[in-house]
């Protein structure tokens, strides 16, 4: 242990601890729990069934131009800017919003190679109660391409698009 650090305290075998908001415990005692939940009837104690909650998610996508994508955001799909960013100076991104949606875009700063593909494996899911097909004449009539025509499909109904980068979003409201 390097000079001047402090040691961790071991966590005891039968009891658990509150650390900021995170109950910590052993292996035993989580193996236990797991078993007599598996064993047992649904729990419908809904502290006890309670895992990872989110209450919203926020990516952030890495762009190759950021004008280009700016417009596109925001001209052609709608977001509104909350936030723009700059360094030195130089615009280098922005926290896009769209309803309760939040997208940030920065620019890419080619510090990983200029032949980084973005967006390969990768696609966004954007749901709305709003009509579908209105969503895509809207953005076909400011001037957007669609990847595919609204449709049908899984109990939803949806089209896709690609943006300037080559993320590839869907964007679905139940039927």
């Amino acid at each position: 242990m390097a000079k001047g650090k402090k040691t961790p305290k071991p966590v005891k075998a039968v009891k658990s601890k509150k650390v900021k908001n995170v109950k910590v415990s052993s292996a035993k005692t989580s193996r236990k729990n797991a078993a007599r939940r598996s064993a047992a009837t649904p729990v419908r104690d809904k502290k006890a069934t309670r895992g990872f909650q989110l209450s919203s998610l926020a990516p952030s996508l890495t762009v190759n131009d950021l004008a280009q994508s700016m417009t596109w955001y925001c001209d052609v799909l709608g977001f509104t800017i909350k936030q723009r960013w700059e360094h030195d100076g130089e615009f280098v991104g922005a926290e896009l919003h769209a309803g309760n949606a939040v997208l940030s875009i920065g620019r890419d700063d080619w510090q990983k190679g200029r032949d980084r593909v973005k967006g390969e494996g990768f696609r966004l899911y954007w749901y709305t109660g709003q009509d579908i097909d209105e969503i895509a004449a809207g953005i076909k009539a400011r001037g957007g391409t669609l990847a595919s025509e609204p449709k049908d499909e899984w109990g939803m109904r949806s089209f896709n698009l690609e943006d300037p980068t080559g993320y590839k979003i869907t964007i679905a409201s139940e039927r």
